[in-house]
């Protein structure tokens, strides 16, 4: 917090800006040494889905063969505001609760920044639900096959297959090392354009059915063979995700294996990276993937493997991923679970217009209860002075005349003859409205110095931290201001 107050001369107040409980820990994939807070496994109902989904509508489905899939995955939204994604099977997939329940419980197990995790489950009659994260980014199908303003970079190709050597790599460790029908539509992008394994895979689609749904020409050799998934299947699967990213088209792999052997793997490029991708880095990333695809299983290289061969090819790792995917980042990874009220969404948004709505509506009654002893020398001499500088103040902050504003508060603080932290508040938007960010801040927070179990002023933290463009500081205060006015209002769930 040093240079925070340095930078804004505020060392006397105490930070609140605690470190993200949403950033990663586990070391098995190499992830951050902080432990993050995942969200719980648990039991659903079928009332609390159905109300998530609308009715199970088909305007949610989200999966790749719409309603004709033997198992349709929703998008769906619970009450406290959390996007969630639901995979609903088919009526006869699973005949026994107990099998279905003992599946979904081990992959529920598994946490890990890797993955879109299982969070939850639902059995009742015969229907048989399971609950995962939802990814707003959409599939890796999508952005390779289908993208509309740009090809996915290099950099970036090169980091989806990283981490999904490190997803594989992690369920493996943890005992769960088969994967069903692994394809493009399996990896998805997270709020901060992240490649992440769906859970969804780590079961199969039935008690006794297919572990491939894809094409045959993309199924691996000893499974047309046996019927039977094995690690090394999954490697295969691999390959063919390889070869996907390579080319940015979706070629069996006796196609590419064909082009490999003669010495054309250039022919499988991707034309749309022309010039944009080092030589070397494509040959081994070819050479990799013609070992995933090797006939006997025995000859494919294991998970760990690929880790390690894939992490030496990494690049401008200091690149957010968002970044290299040209996508925007709406919202903060802190904060994607939240369930905000209106003034949360107006400071997330920057909706200042919106912020000075509220301000407006809630008056000073959160003002009451603030000590302002004075003597009857000066409430006669200066009370009225005081009071019509404030009265000036408002009515100039009521017709949006912020310059006015500021002059006016500026007057009334200044004076001394009494504090008010709803004109710190007020005075804090109005330095907003003219672009005086800093000035802002130092308001916002001399707002919590004076009622430190304030809410608006933590809000008003996070939308002058938003427009100083420090996004994380800005994401943790907004928590904070949400969980603070959780406590305030015993019904307002804290997440």
């Amino acid at each position: 917090m040093g240079a925070r107050c340095s930078k804004f001369s505020f060392c006397w107040f105490h930070s609140h800006l605690k470190p993200s409980v949403l950033e990663s820990s586990d070391q098995e994939n190499g992830e951050k040494n902080e432990r993050k807070l995942w969200p719980s496994f648990g039991e659903f109902s079928l009332e609390q889905l159905k109300t998530a989904t609308n009715g199970f509508s088909s305007e949610n489905i989200v999966s790749e063969h719409g309603e004709k899939a033997p198992n349709v995955v929703y998008k769906a939204k619970l009450d406290n505001g959390q996007w969630i994604a639901i995979k609903r099977f088919n009526k006869f997939a699973w005949p026994d609760s107990r099998q279905f329940l003992e599946e979904a419980k081990q992959v529920g197990s598994l946490r890990s920044e890797r993955l879109a995790n299982l969070i939850g489950y639902c059995y009742e009659g015969e229907e048989r639900l399971l609950v995962a994260e939802f990814m707003p980014h959409e599939t890796l199908a999508k952005h390779l096959f289908h993208w509309e303003a740009q090809p996915m970079k290099w950099v970036m190709r090169l980091r989806v297959a990283f981490y999904l050597a490190q997803a594989l790599e992690y369920c493996t460790s943890k005992g769960r090392g088969l994967y069903h029908d692994l394809n493009a539509y399996r990896i998805l992008f997270d709020q901060d354009g992240n490649p992440r394994l769906s859970c969804f895979g780590l079961m199969k689609n039935s008690r006794d059915g297919k572990s491939y749904s894809t094409n045959l020409a993309f199924t691996p050799p000893e499974y047309l063979r046996t019927g039977r998934v094995t690690p090394e299947s999954v490697v295969y699967s691999f390959g063919t995700l390889l070869l996907d990213l390579l080319s940015g088209k979706h070629i069996p792999p006796s196609h590419a294996l064909d082009l490999i052997r003669g010495k054309n793997f250039l022919m499988l490029m991707d034309s749309a990276l022309e010039g944009h991708f080092s030589k070397d880095d494509g040959t081994e990333l070819v050479r990799l993937a013609s070992r995933c695809l090797q006939y006997e299983a025995r000859e494919r290289p294991n998970v760990k493997s690929l880790v390690t061969s894939l992490m030496s090819l990494q690049k401008e790792i200091e690149v957010p991923s968002y970044v290299l995917m040209g996508l925007r980042q709406e919202t903060a990874s802190s904060t994607k679970q939240l369930s905000l009220t209106p003034f949360g969404e107006a400071c997330l948004r920057r909706d200042l217009t919106a912020i000075h709505e509220i301000l407006e509506k809630t008056g000073y009654k959160d003002d009451e209860g603030i000590a302002n002893e004075l003597s009857f020398q000066l409430w006669t001499s200066q009370m009225q002075e005081t009071l019509n500088l404030k009265k000036h103040g408002d009515t100039a902050f009521r017709a949006k005349d912020f310059v006015t504003a500021i002059d006016c508060y500026t007057q009334f603080i200044e004076g001394g003859t009494m504090v008010s932290p709803t004109v710190y508040a007020r005075r804090c938007l109005s330095y907003l409205m003219n672009e005086m960010a800093q000035e802002a801040l130092g308001d916002a927070m001399q707002a919590q110095v004076v009622s430190p179990e304030w809410h608006t002023a933590l809000y008003l933290q996070a939308a002058c931290l938003f427009s100083l463009g420090m996004e994380n500081d800005a994401q943790e205060t907004l928590r904070d201001g949400t969980n603070m006015e959780a406590r305030k209002n015993k019904n307002f769930k804290i997440v």
